[in-house]
C-alpha cells in the first residue's frame, strides 16, 4: 500500500513538472476529454505535436473527442474501419469530421495536406511506417500550423505513447449482466517515464454520458454431442 502511494504521488509531481514546463515553453493546449486528460503530460492535448495510440481505437476516438466537442474540425486518415457511430457516441462531431479510408501510398502527403487546415488528424501509416526524415518534415509542418497528430500506431518523437495493456467489461455478473462498459489499463511513456492508469469507457458511450440502452448479456449452455 504504501508503495503504491509513493508511486501515486511520484506521478502526480511528475505530471504537474510536465505541466509547468509546457506553459513555460508556451506551448498551446487543446480541449481534452476528462477521461483521458489524466494520460497525457501536462493534463491535456498539445499543438503541434504527435501522440501515438498503436493498440486501440476508443482510447483514439476519445483523444479526438475533446477538440472536436469543443467546436474544432478533425480527420482521420487511412482508417477504413473507423466506426463512425461509435466516435459519434463518444464525442466527436460528424459534421467536423473529414475520413480519408484509402489514401494509399500518398498517406503522408495527404496527412500533411489535411493538418495544413484541420487541427487534429488521426493517421494510421502503412507497417512500412515513415522514414525518419519525413516523420522530421511532418513534425516541423505540425508546429507551424499547430496542428496535433495522433498515431494508430509506432511513431518515431511522439510526445506520449499511450498503449493498452488488457481490461475488463463492466456491469457482468457471474454469468449475466447489463454490459455497461469497459474498463481499459493504459501504459503511457513519455520523456522516457512510464505510468500505468485505468480509465472507463463505455460499450460505444461515455459511462457519464446521457442515459443509453445497456446490452444484457446471459450465459448459455454449451451442449455436448454424445459420442
Amino acid at each position: 500500500m504504501a508503495e503504491a502511494l509513493r508511486s501515486d504521488t511520484v506521478a502526480h509531481l511528475r505530471a504537474r513538472i510536465a505541466a509547468m514546463q509546457a506553459t513555460g515553453l508556451g506551448a498551446r493546449t487543446l480541449p481534452t476529454d476528462p477521461a483521458v486528460a489524466p494520460l497525457l503530460p501536462g493534463g491535456a492535448l498539445r499543438a503541434g505535436v504527435a501522440y501515438a495510440v498503436p493498440d486501440s481505437l476508443v482510447l483514439a476516438m476519445l483523444l479526438l473527442a475533446g477538440p472536436s466537442a469543443a467546436g474544432g474540425w478533425t480527420a482521420v486518415v487511412g482508417v477504413p474501419e473507423f466506426g463512425v457511430e461509435a466516435a459519434a457516441a463518444l464525442g466527436v462531431a460528424l459534421d467536423r469530421l473529414v475520413l480519408v479510408p484509402e489514401p494509399g501510398e500518398h498517406w503522408l502527403a495527404v496527412t500533411a495536406q489535411i493538418a495544413e487546415v484541420v487541427p487534429v488528424v488521426l493517421v494510421r501509416p502503412p507497417a512500412a511506417g515513415a522514414s525518419a526524415g519525413e516523420t522530421a518534415r511532418l513534425a516541423s509542418r505540425l508546429r507551424q500550423r499547430g496542428s496535433t497528430l495522433l498515431v494508430a500506431g509506432a511513431w518515431g518523437g511522439a510526445e506520449a505513447v499511450l498503449r493498452v495493456e488488457g481490461g475488463a467489461w463492466i456491469g457482468l455478473g457471474a454469468g449475466s449482466g447489463y454490459l455497461a462498459g469497459r474498463r481499459l489499463h493504459v501504459r503511457v511513456t513519455a520523456r522516457e517515464i512510464t505510468t500505468r492508469h485505468e480509465i472507463e469507457v463505455g460499450d460505444g458511450f461515455r459511462l457519464d454520458g446521457p442515459s443509453q440502452p445497456a446490452r444484457r448479456l446471459e450465459a448459455v449452455p454449451r451442449l455436448e454431442r454424445a459420442g
